[in-house]
């Protein structure tokens, strides 16, 4: 277990946490509507049991997933899946989609949750599992199989709490600052990129050096591919707006940022790495904040 004392470790468990976040706003959506019918006393029961067992039957099926994806191809289906699951995620708001049925009494409710979150997930089991899978290479190559296993039960276990106190906020927040949900679409590209550049056909194919080098750009790439298709099919609906705007920005620095940090600091120097790119995404609120308050004194002026 000297692996929770490593850094890295904890640095993934973070980017983990963030994708099930990044993929938890249909599921506080879900545990809203299906418990707002239930009498007061029973609502909290309702979110809790509801949100428990649908995160035990995601940690058992991401093992499964996780594990599964070392086999030939697995990881170029799963990668390409997640490319569909981020394009929809930044694209949902472009019509509409069917409602829900909510609950009338407690078990219902927890039923509701529980086989919806399991309808919902696979987009959460294949991005954890993956994201978790190149984690624990990265952490200790040698322990990559107990990592991955840690990784995935400690970060979907913490998203319990998160789900059930933040919910609300959560849904909230991707309301009115629709940038987060480009943001979290750009990360699963890049994992999706990521993962695929390590199925172990394209190793074959490319041979150790071409495919490690193919691995550091395919996740640029990746997040390239979903922030810019799924740009094509909002503007096929509506006008962009500010976040769609902001969010190409956003991801043009992101990756100039993470190519000079890459030139610039060893890769063995995983602190200064997360910091310095905690830097860049600090420097990236701060603009977009500029830009929203900005356009709102220029909507108050007109």
């Amino acid at each position: 277990m000297s692996f929770l004392t490593d850094p890295e470790f904890w640095a993934r468990w973070v980017g983990i946490v963030l994708i099930d976040l990044a993929l938890a706003g249909d599921n506080a959506v879900v545990i809203a509507l299906a418990c707002m019918r239930l009498p007061p006393r029973q609502r909290l029961w309702g979110m809790i049991l509801g949100a428990g067992v649908a995160v035990l039957l995601r940690v058992l099926f991401t093992l499964v997933v996780a594990e599964a994806m070392t086999y030939q191809f697995l990881k170029l289906v799963g990668g390409a899946l997640l490319f569909w699951v981020a394009t929809k995620l930044v694209t949902e708001d472009a019509d509409g989609e069917g409602d829900i049925e909510a609950a009338d009494n407690l078990w219902r409710a927890v039923r509701i949750v529980a086989i919806a979150d399991i309808v919902m997930s696979l987009d959460n089991v294949i991005a954890i599992a993956a994201a978790a899978d190149i984690a624990a290479a990265k952490v200790d190559i040698a322990h990559a199989a107990a990592i991955k296993a840690t990784l995935i039960i400690f970060g979907l276990a913490t998203s319990v709490p998160l789900i059930i106190a933040g919910s609300a906020i959560l849904m909230a927040l991707l309301e009115r600052f629709r940038v987060l949900v480009w943001a979290g679409g750009a990360l699963l590209g890049w994992v999706a990129g990521d993962i695929m550049a390590t199925d172990p056909a394209v190793v074959g194919w490319l041979g150790e050096a071409a495919a490690h080098h193919l691995h550091t750009w395919a996740g640029r790439a990746g997040a390239v591919i979903v922030v810019g298709l799924g740009m094509l099919l909002v503007r096929r609906h509506r006008p962009f707006h500010l976040d769609e705007t902001m969010a190409a920005i956003g991801l043009a620095v992101w990756i100039a940022g993470d190519i000079l940090i890459e030139a610039t600091i060893p890769e063995n120097a995983v602190l200064k790495i997360w910091l310095a790119r905690g830097v860049i995404a600090v420097v990236l609120t701060i603009g977009y904040a500029l830009s929203r308050s900005r356009r709102q004194v220029g909507a108050e002026e007109a």
